[in-house]
């Protein structure tokens, strides 16, 4: 197995590893290490089951499981399997058809447009994701997905910046996220009780991997980061804006191209990503998340939310 670097600042590929069989040591080990240094991992042919890529997912954390209200309307019942603990992403509706671009059904993947972290708008400790593309458009159409290196991107900030934010506290709002990353039309009810998330807080800088050489800082914000706690609605805005556009400025930039079967795999609390739209509908797209956490139980962070006391069951 080998890792190669994809990128000048983050982002490799891992060559050489069989994902059908359980994950050995020394496999696991290779990852871990490649994810502490680069952030993104990208393995190519990974020509997996669902249940393979959730047993290869374990391997490094418990799964964060979907989340839904009890009350929430049930979902449409259509000819595609549904496997439990997979996110699905894509342009497929429940019978495997082509969702047309402008479609209501297709709204809310506009918000990750926006260059984001995964989980961030709920308590969880998570880890990574793991993206596996099972149906891919040709490059020409569209579908990349951008990732950025908040490690870099905190390095890189003046002293003053550094001093300026240190100890702050960002405010996370899954829908308010989403509406200002231009999700059209009214948030109805019924959405709000499938992702039925409150406020949350998580420090705008953070470290991960610990205190060594990989123990860096990082930039904590993204597109459900919408103030600073304590501030005024606009100068919290204004802040958070100014880093995310430090952020993502080209040169902390890598740019997925995707191909079938690849599996790309980034660390949630020291990337962001954004996808791109495939706004041809000749196309498929069919693509499978798994996120897992740092720890605890194998549970939805909805459900987590309700045990912690956090939100009301």
């Amino acid at each position: 197995m080998e890792v190669r670097p994809l990128h000048p600042v983050f982002a490799a590929e891992l060559i050489g590893a069989d994902l059908t069989n359980a994950p050995d040591s020394a496999l696991v080990d290779l990852v871990e290490q490649a994810m502490a240094q680069y952030g993104v991992l990208a393995i190519r042919g990974a020509e997996i089951t669902d249940e393979q890529q959730k047993a290869f997912s374990r391997a490094f954390g418990p799964l964060e499981i979907p989340s839904r209200a009890k009350d929430a309307a049930p979902r449409p019942q259509g000819r595609r399997v549904i496997t439990p603990g997979i996110f699905y992403a894509g342009n497929l509706d429940h019978n495997g058809e082509i969702i047309p671009y402008g479609d209501d059904a297709a709204k809310l993947a506009k918000g990750a447009e926006r260059f984001h972290t995964d989980s961030s708008f709920h308590l969880m400790p998570t880890k990574w994701s793991l993206l596996h593309g099972v149906e891919t458009p040709p490059p020409s159409a569209g579908g990349d997905t951008w990732f950025t290196d908040a490690r870099a991107a905190y390095d890189d900030l003046p002293q003053a910046m550094k001093d300026r934010i240190e100890g702050l506290i960002g405010v996370h709002d899954f829908w308010e996220g989403r509406r200002r990353a231009g999700l059209q039309g009214e948030i109805t009810p019924q959405e709000k009780r499938i992702i039925p998330f409150p406020e949350v807080e998580h420090p705008l800088v953070r470290s991960v991997n610990g205190s060594g050489p990989n123990g860096r800082k990082c930039l904590y914000v993204g597109g459900h980061c919408i103030g600073i706690k304590g501030w005024g609605e606009a100068e919290g805005r204004e802040l958070v804006e100014e880093l995310y556009a430090h952020a993502t400025q080209e040169k902390y930039i890598y740019r997925h191209q995707w191909k079938r079967w690849d599996l790309v795999i980034w660390d949630n609390r020291c990337t962001m990503h954004a996808a791109t739209p495939l706004l041809s509908d000749a196309y498929r797209r069919d693509m499978r998340r798994t996120t897992i956490n740092e720890s605890g139980p194998e549970t939805s962070a909805l459900e987590w939310m309700i045990r912690q006391g956090l939100i009301a069951a």
